[in-house]
Order: C-alpha cells, then sequence, then structure tokens
C-alpha cells in the first residue's frame, strides 16, 4: 500500500507542480508515446542483453516485493524460534528421532506445524543440513557457523541480483533520455524553415525526452531497486537467526538459551517479546507432551 501511495505523490507532485507553474500537458501527451517507445524499449532492450532468463524472471517476481513489503513478519519469527526449539530438543532426547525430520522436512509433521516455514526451501535446506551434519559429527562450532555465513552471503548476492539489474537501468535511462532528446533535435533541425512557433514544439517535444529519462530513473526505476534491496536484505535477518540458534546449539548451551541467543538476533520490529516467546514455547511443549 505504501508503495502505491509513493508512486502517486510522485506523480502528483511533478505534474501537479508543472501544472500549477501555467506548463501544459499537450505537448508532453503529444510526444509521450514515442518517447517512451524509444527511452523505455531501449532500456528494457538493454536488460535483456545485459540478463540471462532466470535473472529477468527473477526481477520480474521481486518487482512485487516493492508493493508487498518483507516476507517474513512478526509471527513468522516467532513460529521459527518455536520450530527450532522443538528440533534441537528432539536431537539432545533422541537423536536417532529427529532423522526423519531433517530427511523428509516435507513429511514431517514438526515442519508440517509451521506450512509457511516449510515451503521456503532455503530455510528448510538450511537447518536440515546444519542439523544433518551434526548428528555426522561435524559440530565444530566456528566452522559450521563459517560454512554458514559463506551460504547466506552466496544466497544473499543472487537474490540481490534483481536490485542490482534495476539499479543499472535506473542509472542508464536519463543517458538513454540524452539520446531520445537529440533525436528530436536531429529532427527539429530538418525543419528549420518552418515558422518559430512549430520549432518551440518541436524542441519543446524533444526536450521531453530528457524528462521521462530523468523522472524514470530517479522517480520510479530507482527507488524500486532500492525497495527491492531493502526487502531483500530484511528477509535475509530470518536465515541469520537460523544460523545463531544452530550454532549456539553446537556451542551445547541449553535449548532455552539457544532460542533466546535467536531472540536477541531477531530484528527489533519482528522480535516477539520475551512472554510472548515464553507462552508459545509452553505450547509446544505441551503438545510434545
Amino acid at each position: 500500500m505504501i508503495g502505491i501511495i509513493g508512486i502517486s505523490v510522485v506523480f502528483v507532485m511533478v505534474f501537479g507542480g508543472y501544472l500549477a507553474a501555467g506548463g501544459k500537458l499537450a505537448i508532453i501527451l503529444h510526444s509521450l508515446p514515442f518517447e517512451l517507445a524509444m527511452i523505455g524499449g531501449a532500456a528494457i532492450g538493454a536488460f535483456l542483453v545485459s540478463n540471462d532468463m532466470s535473472a529477468i524472471k527473477q526481477t520480474m517476481r521481486d518487482l512485487g516485493k516493492v508493493f508487498k513489503g518483507p516476507r517474513w513478519k512478526h509471527e513468522d519469527y516467532r513460529d521459527l524460534l518455536c520450530l527450532l526449539f522443538e528440533l534441537i530438543r528432539i536431537a539432545r532426547q533422541n537423536p536417532v528421532a529427529i532423522e526423519e525430520h531433517i530427511e523428509a522436512p516435507m513429511d514431517s509433521a514438526i515442519f508440517g506445524k509451521y506450512p509457511k516455514i516449510q515451503a521456503d526451501k532455503e530455510a528448510v535446506a538450511l537447518i536440515a543440513d546444519t542439523m544433518r551434519s551434526a548428528s555426522m559429527n561435524y559440530d565444530d562450532p566456528h566452522q559450521v557457523e563459517e560454512v554458514l555465513e559463506k551460504r547466506m552471503e552466496a544466497s544473499l548476492h543472487h537474490a540481490l541480483h534483481s536490485s542490482h539489474a534495476l539499479q543499472t537501468m535506473a542509472d542508464g535511462l536519463p543517458a538513454l533520455g540524452i539520446v531520445a532528446a537529440v533525436l528530436g533535435v536531429i529532427k527539429t533541425m530538418a525543419s528549420i524553415d518552418q515558422p518559430p512557433e512549430i520549432l518551440g514544439k518541436m524542441i519543446g517535444g524533444a526536450l521531453v525526452g530528457t524528462f521521462l529519462g530523468v523522472f524514470l530513473s530517479y522517480g520510479l526505476v530507482g527507488p524500486f531497486a532500492a525497495k527491492v534491496k531493502s526487502v531483500v536484505e530484511e528477509d535475509s535477518h530470518f536465515y541469520q537467526l537460523i544460523r545463531e540458534v544452530l550454532v549456539a546449539n553446537l556451542h551445547n548451551h541449553a535449548t532455552n538459551i539457544c532460542i533466546e541467543v535467536g531472540r536477541q538476533n531477531t530484528p527489533a520490529h519482528c522480535r516477539p517479546d520475551y512472554s510472548e516467546l515464553e507462552e508459545a514455547l509452553k505450547s509446544v511443549k505441551k503438545d510434545a507432551a
């Protein structure tokens, strides 16, 4: 919702201010289809040249994040801590019993309690792979933490590709606007024998290209890139929480301490209260009894 409001404010303030200053939309509307075809078409073409199909599809999907915001909410972090609590508790009580949950997470009754987390392949794989490694005696906390850090850095780098692609497009749009404006000037110079009022309109139409390139870059595409980056980085905290809890587990801290480490490392606006989490964990214990 906030994204739609932001876009509306941009258009209202730019074009409203132009009209309030006595500007006329007729010349912009007359040139807009042609200028937009040149600038937008060139930008899209350059985007297609510089990205492969998987990156293009990822960027199209990530555009929705501008309006949807982060995927993981307050309740999801609470659910993740409850899930990790239950898995760690079972792994310590009966190492054999944990195998069915980490070897087949999609069929696990524990993972099944949290369908949103279960549906996220990266989160499930991160939990299952780390706990599986620990069961095979690969349990040096520092080595595991280093491996997880590298894994998450690679995942974050991949997830940020769409933001980088959009930012590259935003950086190129002003230059493409100049290209369109130059073409407009060339067209104007070919009609230099026309009356001044006609030449004025033609020059004004050419300048629409410069305006459009800058407007699209700094008013739309650039902010889209920044928002996608912000959302991706915020969602990455969800996976960092998994790392913190599982590494704390390898340090052989008490299960409740491992979960508290995760809670403390949760972003403040998504962090469950201690009492709220305690009640959720009591419910988990009661269901397991």
